[in-house]
């Protein structure tokens, strides 16, 4: 294969220029505003989708799940997420970024919205599955818009606010669960908050979101990216000079440069970086997805009462909420790669807790608890900076498309193959967090030994090394 080499020109120029002035403009009440209806969809997806291992509880006894469906119901919106992140990467970059994320929007709430009008297990799966396929285009758009739009030192910022909206999300749900336990209906009500969204959080999206200045620039449209990042500084005090299309090479360049084909994802100079970023988030997403969609389930198998178990699904992601936090402060001290390995490393005392609870008699409580208050507030926190070095490790002509790949790459193994041959073991303690602190002692040391480092100017990290055709 072929080595790609970085395109030596008026792009590539123009980008560097665009670039600094978008990372020069002060941080404002317009960026809290993008921060903050970005947070809004990450609180929506994840509440949509991280309502599968509640749904596994609810809906058993009203729509008589056999033992076939629930496996179906745990790993198989999961797949269509994947398959709905293929699709979306295939065609990113070539969309708008808005575009996409509108797309996955409105699909995960509409879907969402029809949970409660189910009526049997199999019109369950179906829902279930066409959320999660619509999910695709939604959960990995909004790290390339964040971080096209977020000035270099204030990525960090809106990671951690992401991940923590997210976070609270997932201890929202099993917390709603643990509340309506006993309903027969109770799976219906749980959907609701997240179908009905559909009324409010499409429209924020496409009314506060701007488009990437850096992907219409690539597009060739430099008149367009000017007056972006124009509109941007104005919203956000006109407190820099505004961008010249000048600057930019002038408006007489209309013709887009050519996008990279899908392979160069894999070409030398970037197959390393891509390869990284996927085993990172494999690493950090299987201990997200064992314990977002079985850990209810393998802890009432375990011999825990249902209501404990939703409480301390809540107590694990509860705690992620500051660890998130922490996380995204961490990442801009000891960079991104340091703060994977803090993150995953440090959660291993805690899976250990987890493993041994049932054998510390009448201290296997306070074991659990322990154990999941570490676990959450570390490697359930490490998507604050797993997501921002992922988007970081590719030039704006692949972002769109790494991005959506790269996570939907991890998820197909951590979020589908994982729950898949785990779901028959969630009995055993020391198979199912023994998995767990497995995959996560191996993964802290993959950023470290084989990553590089990418704190800084997305064009100074990613455009000039890595393979634009």
């Amino acid at each position: 294969m072929a080595e790609i080499r970085p395109t030596v020109g008026s792009t590539l120029v123009a980008g560097h220029v665009l670039g600094r002035k978008l990372d020069s403009i002060p941080f404002s009440a317009y960026h809290v505003s993008i921060i903050g209806v970005l947070a809004l969809v990450g609180f929506i997806e994840g509440y949509d989708l991280v309502m599968t291992g509640s749904l596994l509880v609810l809906a058993k006894a009203p729509l008589q799940l056999t033992d076939t469906e629930i496996r179906w119901l745990a790993v198989g919106p999961t797949f269509m997420l994947c398959i709905g992140g293929f699709a979306s990467s295939a065609v990113s970059d070539h969309w708008s970024r808005k575009a996409i994320m509108l797309i996955g929007v409105v699909a995960t709430t509409f879907f969402t919205l029809l949970i409660p009008l189910v009526q049997s297990a199999e019109q369950l799966i179906i829902v279930r599955l066409l959320t999660g396929f619509g999910a695709g285009f939604a959960v990995s758009a909004a790290f390339p818009i964040a971080a096209e739009l977020m000035p270099a030192q204030h990525r960090r910022t809106y990671g951690a606010i992401y991940e923590m909206a997210l976070a609270i999300s997932f201890t929202v749900v099993p917390f709603i669960a643990y509340l309506l336990t006993g309903n027969e209906n109770a799976f219906r009500f749980l959907a609701l908050p997240g179908g009905l969204a559909i009324t409010v959080v499409p429209v924020l999206v496409y009314f506060v979101i701007p488009e990437s200045p850096r992907w219409h620039l690539r597009r060739g449209h430099t008149r367009a990216a000017a007056d972006l990042v124009n509109r941007i500084i104005t919203r956000s005090g006109s407190r820099v000079p505004p961008l010249t299309v000048e600057a930019l090479g002038g408006a007489g360049r209309s013709a887009r440069d050519e996008l990279p084909p899908y392979w160069a994802l894999f070409a030398l100079g970037q197959r390393r970086w891509t390869t990284v970023g996927i085993l990172s988030g494999i690493c950090a997403g299987t201990a997200y997805f064992l314990i977002s969609v079985l850990l209810p389930k393998a802890l009432v198998d375990q011999g825990a009462a249902v209501s404990l178990s939703f409480g301390l699904t809540s107590l694990v992601y509860f705690a992620s909420i500051p660890g998130k936090a922490f996380t995204g402060f961490l990442m801009e001290i000891i960079g991104r790669r340091w703060t994977i390995f803090y993150a995953l490393a440090g959660s291993l005392p805690g899976l250990f807790l987890m493993l041994i609870a049932h054998r510390a008699g009448d201290l296997a409580t306070v074991a659990m608890v322990t154990g999941a208050l570490i676990t959450g507030f570390t490697v359930l926190s490490a998507f604050t900076a797993c997501r921002v070095y992922l988007s970081e490790q590719f030039p704006t002509a692949l972002r769109g498309r790494g991005q959506p790949f790269g996570e939907s790459t991890g998820r197909l193994f951590a979020g589908v193959l994982a729950p898949f041959l785990m779901e028959p073991h969630t009995g055993s303690a020391t198979i199912f967090f023994g998995t767990i602190f497995a995959v996560v002692a191996i993964g802290a040391f993959i950023p470290v030994l084989f990553g590089k480092e990418t704190v800084g100017q997305l064009e100074d990290v990613s455009e000039a090394v890595p393979a634009l055709a």
